[in-house]
Protein backbone atom coordinates (compact mmCIF):
# COMPACT_ATOMS: atom_id res chain seq x y z
CA UNK A 1 0.00 0.00 0.00
CA UNK A 2 1.48 3.38 -1.28
CA UNK A 3 1.82 4.99 2.72
CA UNK A 4 2.66 8.49 0.65
CA UNK A 5 -1.17 8.01 -0.11
CA UNK A 6 -2.28 7.53 2.95
CA UNK A 7 -0.05 9.98 4.77
CA UNK A 8 -1.88 12.85 2.98
CA UNK A 9 -5.47 11.52 3.02
CA UNK A 10 -4.69 11.40 7.10
CA UNK A 11 -3.28 14.83 7.18
CA UNK A 12 -6.05 15.63 4.69
CA UNK A 13 -8.73 14.94 7.06
CA UNK A 14 -6.90 15.80 11.02
CA UNK A 15 -7.95 19.13 9.47
CA UNK A 16 -11.20 20.21 10.97
CA UNK A 17 -12.21 21.98 7.77
CA UNK A 18 -16.01 22.58 8.19
CA UNK A 19 -17.74 24.81 5.41
CA UNK A 20 -16.37 27.17 5.03
CA UNK A 21 -13.52 26.71 6.83
CA UNK A 22 -10.54 25.18 4.63
CA UNK A 23 -8.21 24.73 7.80
CA UNK A 24 -5.22 24.90 5.99
CA UNK A 25 -5.78 22.17 3.50
CA UNK A 26 -4.80 24.06 0.49
CA UNK A 27 -2.00 25.34 1.83
CA UNK A 28 -0.82 21.63 2.48
CA UNK A 29 -1.61 21.05 -1.15
CA UNK A 30 0.15 23.83 -2.80
CA UNK A 31 3.44 22.88 -0.80
CA UNK A 32 2.94 19.55 -2.24
CA UNK A 33 2.11 20.83 -6.11
CA UNK A 34 4.49 23.72 -6.35
CA UNK A 35 7.47 21.32 -6.14
CA UNK A 36 5.70 19.75 -9.03
CA UNK A 37 5.60 22.81 -11.49
CA UNK A 38 2.45 23.97 -10.61
CA UNK A 39 2.00 28.07 -10.25
CA UNK A 40 -0.28 28.51 -7.65
CA UNK A 41 -2.81 30.94 -7.46
CA UNK A 42 -5.05 31.25 -4.11
CA UNK A 43 -8.64 33.09 -4.78
CA UNK A 44 -10.57 34.36 -1.71
CA UNK A 45 -13.60 35.32 -2.08
CA UNK A 46 -15.51 36.57 1.34
CA UNK A 47 -15.05 33.36 4.35
CA UNK A 48 -14.43 31.14 0.96
CA UNK A 49 -10.90 30.17 0.26
CA UNK A 50 -10.01 28.71 -3.13
CA UNK A 51 -7.22 27.13 -5.34
CA UNK A 52 -6.22 27.26 -8.66
CA UNK A 53 -3.00 26.17 -9.35
CA UNK A 54 -1.80 25.10 -12.91
CA UNK A 55 1.08 23.45 -14.62
CA UNK A 56 1.71 24.42 -18.38
CA UNK A 57 -0.03 27.33 -20.42
CA UNK A 58 -1.26 25.44 -23.15
CA UNK A 59 -3.97 23.41 -23.85
CA UNK A 60 -5.52 21.35 -23.66
CA UNK A 61 -6.22 22.19 -19.99
CA UNK A 62 -7.34 19.16 -17.90
CA UNK A 63 -9.04 20.19 -14.25
CA UNK A 64 -8.54 17.93 -11.05
CA UNK A 65 -12.05 19.97 -9.15
CA UNK A 66 -13.07 19.19 -5.54
CA UNK A 67 -13.32 20.35 -2.62
CA UNK A 68 -11.94 20.73 0.66
CA UNK A 69 -14.98 21.51 2.98
CA UNK A 70 -16.80 18.44 5.15
CA UNK A 71 -19.82 18.69 6.47
CA UNK A 72 -20.14 18.75 10.76
CA UNK A 73 -19.40 15.61 12.44
CA UNK A 74 -23.44 15.50 13.84
CA UNK A 75 -23.15 13.96 17.63
CA UNK A 76 -19.88 13.14 18.71
CA UNK A 77 -20.98 10.54 21.12
CA UNK A 78 -22.28 8.17 17.94
CA UNK A 79 -18.49 7.72 16.20
CA UNK A 80 -16.54 5.38 17.24
CA UNK A 81 -13.17 7.20 16.56
CA UNK A 82 -13.40 11.19 16.86
CA UNK A 83 -14.33 12.63 13.35
CA UNK A 84 -11.05 14.14 12.97
CA UNK A 85 -8.52 11.90 14.45
CA UNK A 86 -7.83 9.32 11.09
CA UNK A 87 -7.48 5.95 11.88
CA UNK A 88 -7.24 2.47 9.67
CA UNK A 89 -9.43 -0.22 10.98
CA UNK A 90 -9.96 -3.59 9.40
CA UNK A 91 -8.82 -2.17 6.12
CA UNK A 92 -10.76 0.88 6.00
CA UNK A 93 -9.91 5.10 6.80
CA UNK A 94 -12.07 6.08 9.28
CA UNK A 95 -12.76 10.19 9.22
CA UNK A 96 -14.94 12.81 8.42
CA UNK A 97 -13.96 13.78 4.65
CA UNK A 98 -12.79 10.29 4.20
CA UNK A 99 -15.05 9.65 1.21
CA UNK A 100 -16.40 12.75 0.67
CA UNK A 101 -13.78 14.14 -0.70
CA UNK A 102 -10.01 14.15 1.41
CA UNK A 103 -9.18 10.87 0.00
CA UNK A 104 -9.91 11.73 -3.84
CA UNK A 105 -7.81 14.93 -3.40
CA UNK A 106 -5.23 12.79 -1.80
CA UNK A 107 -5.33 10.18 -4.71
CA UNK A 108 -5.44 13.49 -7.68
CA UNK A 109 -1.96 14.29 -5.58
CA UNK A 110 -0.26 11.31 -5.73
CA UNK A 111 -1.52 10.41 -9.47
CA UNK A 112 -0.60 13.92 -10.39
CA UNK A 113 3.34 13.64 -8.99
CA UNK A 114 3.66 10.21 -10.89
CA UNK A 115 2.20 11.45 -14.11
CA UNK A 116 4.75 14.72 -13.72
CA UNK A 117 7.37 12.35 -12.83
CA UNK A 118 6.78 9.55 -15.92
CA UNK A 119 6.33 12.71 -18.76
CA UNK A 120 8.10 15.84 -17.06
CA UNK A 121 6.91 17.20 -20.67
CA UNK A 122 3.56 16.18 -21.33
CA UNK A 123 1.36 18.38 -23.94
CA UNK A 124 -0.98 20.37 -22.52
CA UNK A 125 -1.81 21.83 -18.78
CA UNK A 126 -2.94 20.09 -15.53
CA UNK A 127 -4.73 22.40 -12.96
CA UNK A 128 -6.27 21.87 -9.52
CA UNK A 129 -9.68 23.80 -8.86
CA UNK A 130 -10.11 23.26 -5.17
CA UNK A 131 -12.74 25.15 -2.76
CA UNK A 132 -14.02 25.20 0.58
CA UNK A 133 -17.80 25.99 -0.35
CA UNK A 134 -18.82 23.11 -2.17
CA UNK A 135 -21.20 21.54 1.16
CA UNK A 136 -22.05 25.46 1.69
CA UNK A 137 -24.27 28.18 0.05
CA UNK A 138 -21.78 27.63 -2.70
CA UNK A 139 -21.81 31.16 -3.57
CA UNK A 140 -17.96 32.31 -3.16
CA UNK A 141 -16.41 29.13 -4.38
CA UNK A 142 -16.34 27.11 -7.59
CA UNK A 143 -18.93 29.61 -9.25
CA UNK A 144 -16.29 33.19 -8.23
CA UNK A 145 -13.47 30.99 -9.40
CA UNK A 146 -15.29 30.13 -13.00
CA UNK A 147 -15.83 33.86 -13.37
CA UNK A 148 -12.62 34.68 -12.76
CA UNK A 149 -10.98 32.04 -15.24
CA UNK A 150 -13.88 33.08 -17.84
CA UNK A 151 -12.98 36.87 -17.77
CA UNK A 152 -9.24 36.24 -18.76
CA UNK A 153 -10.37 33.42 -21.58
CA UNK A 154 -8.53 30.39 -19.48
CA UNK A 155 -10.90 27.56 -20.75
CA UNK A 156 -11.02 24.06 -18.71
CA UNK A 157 -11.14 21.46 -21.54
CA UNK A 158 -11.99 18.56 -19.65
CA UNK A 159 -12.91 18.26 -15.69
CA UNK A 160 -12.88 15.16 -13.40
CA UNK A 161 -14.66 15.91 -9.98
CA UNK A 162 -13.34 13.54 -7.25
CA UNK A 163 -17.05 13.65 -6.10
CA UNK A 164 -17.54 9.93 -4.15
CA UNK A 165 -19.71 8.12 -7.51
CA UNK A 166 -19.07 4.62 -7.03
CA UNK A 167 -21.89 2.56 -5.29
CA UNK A 168 -20.59 -0.73 -4.47
CA UNK A 169 -16.80 -1.16 -5.97
CA UNK A 170 -14.58 1.82 -7.08
CA UNK A 171 -15.48 3.30 -10.64
CA UNK A 172 -18.80 0.58 -10.70
CA UNK A 173 -20.53 4.02 -11.24
CA UNK A 174 -19.02 7.45 -12.61
CA UNK A 175 -21.56 10.51 -13.40
CA UNK A 176 -21.19 11.97 -16.76
CA UNK A 177 -24.30 14.63 -16.09
CA UNK A 178 -26.18 15.78 -13.48
CA UNK A 179 -29.87 17.12 -12.93
CA UNK A 180 -31.29 20.68 -12.98
CA UNK A 181 -32.43 22.36 -9.56
CA UNK A 182 -34.72 24.48 -9.10
CA UNK A 183 -35.94 25.44 -5.25
CA UNK A 184 -39.17 27.53 -4.84
CA UNK A 185 -40.21 28.87 -1.75
CA UNK A 186 -43.93 29.66 -2.04
CA UNK A 187 -45.95 31.73 0.70
CA UNK A 188 -49.62 31.16 0.60
CA UNK A 189 -52.09 34.10 2.18
CA UNK A 190 -55.36 33.81 4.05
CA UNK A 191 -56.61 35.20 7.46
CA UNK A 192 -55.99 34.61 10.74
CA UNK A 193 -58.54 33.77 12.94
CA UNK A 194 -60.55 31.67 15.76
CA UNK A 195 -60.88 28.29 14.67
CA UNK A 196 -64.50 28.11 16.28
CA UNK A 197 -65.33 31.19 13.67
CA UNK A 198 -63.85 29.62 10.34
CA UNK A 199 -66.43 32.52 8.42
CA UNK A 200 -64.32 35.35 9.87
CA UNK A 201 -61.22 33.94 8.89
CA UNK A 202 -59.61 32.30 5.12
CA UNK A 203 -57.45 28.72 5.76
CA UNK A 204 -54.77 29.07 3.21
CA UNK A 205 -53.88 25.37 4.15
CA UNK A 206 -57.14 24.65 3.01
CA UNK A 207 -56.79 26.28 0.16
CA UNK A 208 -53.51 25.06 -1.33
CA UNK A 209 -54.15 22.04 -0.35
CA UNK A 210 -55.36 21.14 -3.92
CA UNK A 211 -52.61 22.60 -5.67
CA UNK A 212 -49.94 21.18 -4.07
CA UNK A 213 -51.65 18.08 -4.54
CA UNK A 214 -51.59 18.64 -8.19
CA UNK A 215 -47.94 19.51 -8.42
CA UNK A 216 -46.84 16.41 -6.69
CA UNK A 217 -48.90 13.99 -8.99
CA UNK A 218 -48.15 15.60 -12.32
CA UNK A 219 -46.04 13.66 -14.54
CA UNK A 220 -43.64 16.49 -15.33
CA UNK A 221 -41.64 14.70 -18.02
CA UNK A 222 -40.43 11.16 -18.56
CA UNK A 223 -36.77 11.61 -18.49
CA UNK A 224 -34.67 10.56 -21.72
CA UNK A 225 -31.88 7.81 -22.35
CA UNK A 226 -29.05 9.68 -20.22
CA UNK A 227 -31.77 11.45 -17.56
CA UNK A 228 -34.60 10.10 -15.42
CA UNK A 229 -38.28 11.63 -15.33
CA UNK A 230 -38.38 15.17 -13.41
CA UNK A 231 -39.27 14.86 -9.92
CA UNK A 232 -41.05 17.60 -7.43
CA UNK A 233 -40.50 17.50 -3.74
CA UNK A 234 -42.10 19.19 -1.36
CA UNK A 235 -38.97 19.49 1.54
CA UNK A 236 -40.41 22.24 3.98
CA UNK A 237 -44.25 22.98 4.83
CA UNK A 238 -45.60 25.24 7.57
CA UNK A 239 -48.33 27.22 8.91
CA UNK A 240 -49.80 28.41 12.13
CA UNK A 241 -48.87 29.64 15.79
CA UNK A 242 -48.46 26.15 17.43
CA UNK A 243 -52.05 26.74 18.87
CA UNK A 244 -54.69 24.52 18.36
CA UNK A 245 -57.69 27.06 18.24
CA UNK A 246 -56.09 29.71 15.85
CA UNK A 247 -56.50 29.57 11.91
CA UNK A 248 -52.75 30.09 10.28
CA UNK A 249 -52.61 33.12 8.53
CA UNK A 250 -50.40 31.71 5.76
CA UNK A 251 -48.42 28.92 4.53
CA UNK A 252 -45.12 28.85 3.67
CA UNK A 253 -43.99 25.90 1.60
CA UNK A 254 -40.41 25.18 0.09
CA UNK A 255 -40.78 22.33 -2.75
CA UNK A 256 -37.31 21.29 -5.03
CA UNK A 257 -37.44 20.33 -9.12
CA UNK A 258 -34.59 17.60 -10.16
CA UNK A 259 -35.28 18.04 -13.65
CA UNK A 260 -34.06 16.86 -16.94
CA UNK A 261 -33.11 18.33 -20.22
CA UNK A 262 -36.38 17.70 -21.32
CA UNK A 263 -37.76 20.64 -19.69
CA UNK A 264 -36.18 24.14 -18.45
CA UNK A 265 -36.41 25.89 -14.84
CA UNK A 266 -38.64 28.28 -17.12
CA UNK A 267 -41.14 26.02 -18.57
CA UNK A 268 -41.31 24.35 -15.03
CA UNK A 269 -42.20 27.98 -13.55
CA UNK A 270 -44.68 28.85 -15.66
CA UNK A 271 -46.44 25.62 -15.11
CA UNK A 272 -45.94 25.86 -11.49
CA UNK A 273 -47.62 29.45 -11.63
CA UNK A 274 -50.46 28.42 -14.09
CA UNK A 275 -51.39 25.68 -11.38
CA UNK A 276 -51.40 27.93 -8.48
CA UNK A 277 -53.20 30.71 -10.21
CA UNK A 278 -55.99 27.94 -11.49
CA UNK A 279 -56.47 27.29 -7.97
CA UNK A 280 -57.28 31.07 -6.99
CA UNK A 281 -54.00 31.39 -4.54
CA UNK A 282 -53.14 34.64 -3.16
CA UNK A 283 -49.45 34.28 -3.48
CA UNK A 284 -45.80 35.61 -3.12
CA UNK A 285 -42.67 32.90 -4.23
CA UNK A 286 -39.48 33.09 -4.87
CA UNK A 287 -36.85 31.09 -6.80
CA UNK A 288 -33.39 29.70 -6.11
CA UNK A 289 -31.74 28.46 -9.41
CA UNK A 290 -29.02 26.11 -7.98
CA UNK A 291 -27.75 24.60 -11.30
CA UNK A 292 -28.75 23.89 -14.52
CA UNK A 293 -28.48 20.27 -16.03
CA UNK A 294 -25.29 19.18 -17.74
CA UNK A 295 -24.18 16.15 -19.73
CA UNK A 296 -21.21 14.74 -20.75
CA UNK A 297 -22.04 12.46 -23.41
CA UNK A 298 -19.66 9.80 -25.41
CA UNK A 299 -15.85 11.84 -26.19
CA UNK A 300 -12.69 11.90 -25.39
CA UNK A 301 -13.77 12.20 -21.03
CA UNK A 302 -15.73 9.82 -20.86
CA UNK A 303 -13.70 7.45 -23.21
CA UNK A 304 -10.84 7.69 -21.16
CA UNK A 305 -12.26 7.10 -17.88
CA UNK A 306 -14.40 4.28 -19.12
CA UNK A 307 -10.51 2.63 -20.21
CA UNK A 308 -8.84 3.65 -17.32
CA UNK A 309 -11.63 1.89 -14.75
CA UNK A 310 -11.95 -1.14 -17.30
CA UNK A 311 -7.83 -1.28 -16.91
CA UNK A 312 -7.57 -1.00 -13.29
CA UNK A 313 -10.53 -2.68 -11.56
CA UNK A 314 -11.75 -5.26 -14.78
CA UNK A 315 -15.02 -3.25 -14.32
CA UNK A 316 -17.06 -2.18 -16.98
CA UNK A 317 -18.61 1.13 -15.34
CA UNK A 318 -21.75 2.36 -15.60
CA UNK A 319 -22.22 6.49 -16.45
CA UNK A 320 -25.40 7.63 -14.40
CA UNK A 321 -26.77 11.28 -14.16
CA UNK A 322 -28.51 10.69 -10.60
CA UNK A 323 -28.22 11.95 -7.22
CA UNK A 324 -27.34 15.46 -5.96
CA UNK A 325 -25.51 18.60 -7.43
CA UNK A 326 -21.92 18.84 -7.80
CA UNK A 327 -19.83 21.81 -8.23
CA UNK A 328 -19.30 20.39 -12.00
CA UNK A 329 -22.85 22.60 -12.60
CA UNK A 330 -20.46 25.72 -12.53
CA UNK A 331 -17.91 24.34 -14.79
CA UNK A 332 -19.99 22.47 -17.58
CA UNK A 333 -21.42 25.42 -18.81
CA UNK A 334 -18.24 26.93 -20.21
CA UNK A 335 -18.29 24.70 -22.69
CA UNK A 336 -15.44 21.99 -20.64
CA UNK A 337 -16.36 17.74 -20.70
CA UNK A 338 -17.04 16.97 -16.60
CA UNK A 339 -16.76 13.30 -15.59
CA UNK A 340 -17.14 12.30 -11.53
CA UNK A 341 -15.37 9.71 -9.88
CA UNK A 342 -14.23 9.08 -6.61
CA UNK A 343 -14.92 6.49 -4.15
CA UNK A 344 -17.82 4.76 -3.01
CA UNK A 345 -20.45 6.64 -1.67
CA UNK A 346 -21.91 4.19 1.20
CA UNK A 347 -21.29 6.70 4.34
CA UNK A 348 -20.54 9.64 3.35
CA UNK A 349 -22.58 12.39 5.50
CA UNK A 350 -23.11 9.88 7.87
CA UNK A 351 -21.26 9.16 11.40
CA UNK A 352 -17.94 6.87 11.19
CA UNK A 353 -17.64 7.93 7.38
CA UNK A 354 -14.88 5.83 6.03
CA UNK A 355 -13.23 4.57 2.76
CA UNK A 356 -11.57 1.46 1.85
CA UNK A 357 -8.02 2.00 1.58
CA UNK A 358 -6.78 -0.38 -0.91
CA UNK A 359 -9.81 1.98 -3.03
CA UNK A 360 -7.73 4.85 -2.56
CA UNK A 361 -4.39 3.25 -4.59
CA UNK A 362 -6.68 2.42 -7.27
CA UNK A 363 -8.55 5.41 -7.39
CA UNK A 364 -4.83 6.53 -7.64
CA UNK A 365 -3.92 4.65 -10.51
CA UNK A 366 -7.17 5.12 -12.40
CA UNK A 367 -6.65 8.86 -12.32
CA UNK A 368 -3.06 8.53 -13.37
CA UNK A 369 -4.67 6.47 -16.74
CA UNK A 370 -6.82 8.95 -17.30
CA UNK A 371 -4.01 11.86 -17.41
CA UNK A 372 -2.26 9.48 -19.66
CA UNK A 373 -4.90 8.62 -22.09
CA UNK A 374 -5.72 12.41 -22.38
CA UNK A 375 -2.38 14.24 -22.43
CA UNK A 376 -0.41 11.58 -23.83
CA UNK A 377 -2.17 9.93 -26.42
Amino acid sequence: MNTELIDIAKDLIARPSVTPEDAGCQQMMSEYLAPLGFTIEPMVFADTTNLWARRGTGGPLFCFAGHTDVVPAGDLAQWHTPPFEPREIDGYLHGRGAADMKGSLAAMMVATRRFVERHPDHPGSIAFLITSDEEGPFINGTPKVIDTLEARSEKITWALVGEPSSTHLLGDIVKNGRRGSLTGNLTVKGVQGHVAYPHLADNPVHKAAPALAELARICWDKGNEFFPPTSFQIANIHAGTGASNVIPGALDVMFNFRYSTEVTAESLIERVLGILDAHGLDYDISWVYNGLPFLTDNGPLLQATREAIFEVTGLHTDPQTTGGTSDGRFIAPTGAQVIELGPVNATIHKVNECVKVADLELLACCYEKILEKLLCN
